[in-house]
């Protein structure tokens, strides 16, 4: 197992800050392309913020991901995240845990893992106001549009969300769920800095042309 490039919390506020597009990958969404062909491809476009998510599979499945790409997202500077697991975080060498709701609270990950960054995904201004408290170092607002790849009671929160919740908690904040590539430019409009996208990407029939697409989206 490889040590992570970033060494700090500091260093990885600063990549985190840095990032634009956050992909998303599940071996479920990917069209039955390995895991590792879909992260290559996102890091040779010019990711730098990948989580790992696999809601349907065990712990050892996941590690086992996560070791495989430490290697790569050190070649290419990427912060590594893992969802939901702080242990397979650590055992791994990723760079942080994103936690949902009915995770281990923020609070208790902390104490296990004062180094890594650590999100938290928020529906409400109520739970990302609980998340500053807690001390998450980023949250997530979403989902923002319907989507498919995760079940959530609360449905489409819309773009007007973010200006609900972000200036309200100020924290660095990601937005995700069903998330498009038309539909960049009006998140931006509304302040979002950091964008998650799933199938959008790891079901683009060319990963690394998609990503550069989109990547070019924030730019334009």
């Amino acid at each position: 197992m490889l040590d992570s490039c970033f060494k700090t919390k500091k260093e990885r506020a600063a990549a985190f800050e840095a990032a634009d597009l956050y992909v998303v990958i599940s071996s479920e969404f990917t069209l039955g392309r390995p895991v590792m062909e879909i992260f290559e491809a996102a890091a040779s476009a010019g990711v730098t913020l990948i989580q790992l998510r696999e809601k349907q599979k065990g712990k050892k499945f996941l590690y086992d991901l996560a070791v495989a790409c430490r290697p790569v997202a050190n070649r290419y500077g990427i912060l590594l995240m893992i969802d939901d697991h702080v242990d397979v975080a650590l055992a791994a060498g990723a760079d942080g845990v994103h936690l949902g709701q009915e995770d281990l609270p923020i609070e208790a990950a902390r104490r296990i893992a004062p180094e890594l960054w650590f999100g938290n995904s928020t529906h409400n201004l109520e739970e990302a106001l609980a998340a500053r408290r807690a001390g998450a170092d980023y949250i997530n607002i979403g989902p923002i549009y319907p989507t498919r790849t995760k079940s959530v009671s609360c449905g489409a929160l819309g773009v007007d969300a973010i200006c609900r919740i972000a200036p309200q908690v100020q924290l660095p904040f990601s937005v995700m769920g069903g998330i498009k590539a038309a539909q960049i430019p009006e998140l931006l409009a509304a302040g979002a800095r950091h964008i998650a996208m799933v199938t959008e990407v790891t079901q683009a029939p060319d990963v690394a042309a998609k990503v550069r697409e989109l990547r070019a989206l924030f730019r334009s």
